[in-house]
């Protein structure tokens, strides 16, 4: 008699890693699971089961009051060794979109742009037409677009997964910058 045994596993997601790049910003307040949801353009519940997901996987604690808090240390090391494993870049064809990785603020001003077509985030209010360079998450480029301090870790996030080794480097001494305790 064989019998099916399910797997509890928990995996991380995409959106979760968008998620505690947000968190990772420090507001003063923490913003409501609803507001992080606006923001981010995700569900609530979305957010919600993110940050379980985080806390999983020891790249968040909850604090007394139950509100979570990123372990930046923990954040740091997945996305210097892992992400890009985790989460492969997916090219597409040329188009228009919100530069991204090197052709993206800050690296754009470290690295001298080559004549290559530069990676974009497709969008339809775009401005650049370069490589079609999927984002980690379909909302990632609306809620970039209101948060210029979130898109610019969503983009050396970018770099990080899918940038020369050079770019990678540089993406993570920008992060390093931005989470130093």
């Amino acid at each position: 008699m064989s019998r099916t045994i399910s797997n509890p596993q928990m995996v991380l997601r995409p959106q979760d890693v968008v998620v505690l790049l947000r968190l990772s910003l420090g507001a003063e307040s923490m913003p409501t699971y609803a507001a992080l949801a606006e923001e981010l353009k995700l569900t609530a519940s979305e957010i919600h089961a993110g940050v379980d997901r985080a806390v999983a996987a020891q790249l968040a604690r909850k604090d007394e009051s139950g509100k979570p808090v990123v372990l930046l240390d923990a954040l740091r090391l997945f996305v210097q060794h892992g992400v890009r494993y985790s989460f492969p870049v997916t090219h597409g064809p040329m188009g228009r979109g919100m530069p991204t990785a090197h052709a993206a603020a800050p690296l754009n001003k470290l690295i001298v742009q080559s004549t290559e077509p530069a990676p974009v985030w497709p969008h339809k209010d775009g401005t650049a037409r370069g490589v079609v360079f999927y984002p980690l998450y379909p909302t990632v480029p609306d809620a970039a677009k209101n948060n210029p301090a979130l898109y610019e870790l969503l983009a050396l996030l970018d770099a990080v997964r899918g940038g020369s080794m050079r770019e990678r480097a540089l993406a993570i001494a920008e992060l390093d910058k931005r989470w130093a305790s």
